[in-house]
């Protein structure tokens, strides 16, 4: 994997995550919500954990607040994501988290007219653009009467998710190892998710359901999830670190395609002529987004900043 490009470590990457989402989907009628996002941390510090050991890389960082930033970020961007499934339709909500692509374009843009700021390459913001109209035609998003604060919860988790990726990079620039990065926000996934599922369990006086009664291929769903999500995590920071951030953008775009794969050969789910066209976008914008060549253009100001919204697309 490490001999990999960031555009091939982006595709492993999203299939990785269409897998944790199966699994996901699996092991939440057994557990809930709330405990499979905070599996999904505890199971990511574990692996990490054994990983950086194995590997002998230090878990002590010298930027802490860009990990806290990340974290903070991702856990609140994934609380707001799952808020907005529970009450909008699942393509509507899938639609607007996918919409932090878009997001991201656009804090691209706002730091090129900053003072200091490096030029965006329009290209890339198009295929994006492209890619995103994929996403629409493959899901199809509505938003139905008294949804309309669910959907914009929904638009702030994509912005919120938007706001993570970046600071990915900026942890990729700063030097931290991708084990680093995903090891303290898969500890900070722990935490949010269990104080989420203990919150939980307090309004409602009960559990979800009685843990010991959940079958083996519950729980299997439920580590899987874990093991998907940190593998896809590891992949996906390398491929930030080392690749332009519009190009990894439009690639994630590809795990909608993977989804729907896996939901028409494992839940029968079926894909309209509409789907297959989006799907064809999706692909062919990142296609086109991975094979672009950066445009060579100077700075506005000096060279070296490590703000994250003046990097070079």
């Amino acid at each position: 994997m490490s001999r990999l490009s960031a555009s091939w470590l982006m595709v492993v990457a999203t299939l990785l995550f269409a897998l944790m989402g199966v699994c996901v989907k699996f092991a939440s009628g057994y557990f809930g919500t709330a405990a499979v996002v905070a599996s999904r941390g505890v199971v990511g510090a574990v692996v990490i954990g054994l990983i950086a050991h194995a590997q002998r890389v230090s878990l002590r960082t010298a930027v802490p607040m860009l990990h806290v930033r990340r974290g903070v970020s991702g856990v609140a961007a994934l609380s707001l994501w799952f808020y907005a499934i529970s009450v909008l339709p699942l393509s509507t909500a899938v639609t607007l988290n996918y919409m932090s692509s878009v997001w991201m374009a656009v804090f691209l843009i706002i730091g090129a007219l900053l003072p200091g700021g490096r030029r965006v390459d329009a290209r890339l913001v198009w295929t994006v653009l492209i890619g995103f109209a994929g996403v629409a035609l493959v899901l199809r998003p509505t938003l139905g009467e008294g949804q309309l604060l669910a959907g914009l919860v929904g638009l702030v988790s994509g912005m919120l998710a938007a706001t993570a990726y970046i600071q990915v990079t900026a942890l990729g620039r700063a030097g931290e190892p991708e084990v680093r990065v995903v090891f303290y926000f898969s500890l900070m996934t722990a935490l949010g998710g269990t104080g989420i599922w203990l919150a939980a369990q307090m309004l409602s006086g009960h559990l979800h359901a009685p843990f010991a009664a959940a079958p083996w291929s519950g729980w299997l769903a439920l580590v899987g999830a874990g093991v998907f999500a940190t593998l896809a995590q590891l992949l996906m920071t390398r491929a930030y670190a080392r690749g332009s951030m519009l190009v990894n953008a439009n690639l994630q775009y590809l795990g909608i395609v993977h989804a729907c794969v896996f939901g028409l050969l494992i839940f029968g789910d079926r894909l309209t002529p509409l789907s297959v066209a989006g799907m064809v976008l999706i692909v062919g914008s990142g296609m086109v987004a991975a094979r672009l060549r950066p445009l060579v253009t100077a700075p506005k100001a000096t060279q070296g900043s490590d703000h994250p919204m003046k990097e070079p697309a």
